[in-house]
């Protein structure tokens, strides 16, 4: 009897972590999201893997990947900021379902011209770069609009937790699926089942039911450069956000394009194939996957701010232990510890700065939030493509890790202090409670 007791609390115990996991999936618009998206990241990392395989396929060229990559995401950090005034004036419901709609096409396009044989490296190129105007806007909107998915406000930190467990749900999914595909039947199908599961998050968005925002809005009249030098005034101001956003920044830039860099490291370094590069992206998003749930099991973000410099350490340490390995079931393990790290150092600042942002600025600042992960990650992917065809890829790894522990090491010296600006915001929005609590951040 004792031991059924102690069985019943323990499968209690359980049912209400896992409750509280997956708390914001009680609200039904974020429900509806988190469903459509689900299918259409799959399909998004089928493309991304698929297209890295077909660049390398027909050029041989670690700078081609390189260029490819800085194609698809430097209009981000040129178009981002411009982005976050629009979240901040329009509906972002309506601006999100436009540009979803638009990626789908660019993936049909894609798709055609792989299948009938007709692709080039150059179109590839000018389509990337579609896809990256598309992207550019599509973040901050999408990440500022996450707040209004969102009754009960309490549940934003999960709700961009499980968001960041969606999206590496379908990290470990999509490389693995895509790298059976390629070597079945082609690149070409990884792209049309891309463009078709565009359909299912479109359905989600119109679905949805939302309520004018009561955050105010900034006036449509107003000038877009004023307005954007207002919030990166805000930004530069306030030390928390502007730390957070810096040291994104540099492991955006140096350790963020070891991606572009898989197939060369697959097919040169380990001699595999386009099998292997698929499992090395899928334990890259198994460990990323691991990192999303461990945050979205917490409670609150008290104490949250410690982790950007410890994941940023992981994360690091990943990138230099493949400078070294040469055989593939450790490179998975490297490439887990890998994708653990970044994911929480990225999302663990993505909730620090949506908790502490002025709702007015939110569109703005998540625009700086992408500029600082995703627009400097093409200058990165640059950089790591001409680094890598000079030294080879081994060592640009290396050196990317080595600039991610320098920037933890940087953000852990100014966390003290950082501590101390945050806690007047958490004690006006009731976050941080205990007195006897030693985090703030």
């Amino acid at each position: 009897m004792e031991n059924s007791t102690t069985s019943l609390s323990a499968k209690a115990g359980i049912g209400a972590s896992f409750g509280a996991i997956v708390r914001s999936l009680r609200h039904r618009n974020f429900r509806l999201f988190f469903g459509g998206q689900s299918i259409s990241l799959i399909g998004s990392w089928m493309q991304g893997v698929a297209l890295s395989w077909l660049v390398y396929r027909l050029t041989h060229s670690a700078f081609l990947l390189g260029i490819t990559g800085f194609a698809s995401q430097i209009p981000a950090f040129f178009l981002s900021p411009l982005a976050g005034v629009l979240a901040d004036r329009w509906n972002r419901h309506m601006l999100i379902i436009m540009t979803q709609t638009l990626a789908m096409v660019q993936a049909f396009i894609l798709s055609i011209l792989v299948l009938t044989h007709t692709i080039t490296i150059w179109e590839i190129i000018v389509l990337s770069l579609f896809l990256g105007v598309i992207t550019a806007f599509d973040i901050p909107i999408r990440q500022s609009f996450m707040i209004e998915m969102i009754d009960d406000k309490n549940d934003l930190g999960n709700a961009i937790a499980l968001n960041s467990t969606m999206f590496n749900g379908a990290r470990l999914l999509g490389p693995s699926i895509a790298g059976l595909l390629i070597a079945a039947v082609g690149e070409g199908v990884c792209f049309l089942l891309n463009a078709i599961s565009y359909l299912a998050v479109i359905a989600s968005l119109f679905l949805m039911k939302i309520r004018p925002s009561e955050a105010p809005r900034t006036s449509s009249h107003a000038n877009v450069w004023t307005e954007i030098k207002e919030g990166f005034d805000y930004a530069a101001g306030f030390e928390p956000i502007r730390v957070i956003l810096l040291t994104l920044a540099l492991i955006g830039l140096m350790g963020m394009p070891y991606s572009v860099l898989m197939p060369a490291f697959a097919k040169d370094i380990l001699h595999g194939n386009s099998n292997t590069f698929g499992f090395l992206m899928g334990s890259a998003g198994l460990g990323a996957l691991c990192g999303a749930v461990y945050l979205a099991s917490r409670k609150t973000v008290v104490g949250l701010g410690k982790m950007i410099p410890i994941a940023a350490v992981i994360f690091g340490a990943g990138l230099i232990g493949l400078c070294f390995c040469r055989n593939v079931p450790f490179a998975m393990g490297l490439m887990a510890l890998t994708g653990f790290g970044q994911i929480v150092q990225m999302a663990s600042s993505n909730t620090l700065l949506q908790t502490i942002v002025e709702d007015d600025k939110r569109g703005r600042i998540m625009s700086f939030y992408t500029i600082a992960f995703m627009g400097m990650t093409p200058i990165g992917s640059l950089l790591a493509g001409s680094m890598a065809s000079h030294v080879g890829t081994p060592w640009t790894l290396c050196v990317g890790g080595i600039a991610c522990l320098m920037g933890a090491a940087g953000f852990a010296a100014k966390l003290p202090k950082l501590r101390k600006d945050v806690l007047p915001v958490y004690i006006h929005k009731n976050i941080w409670k205990s007195p006897d609590s030693d985090n703030t951040d």
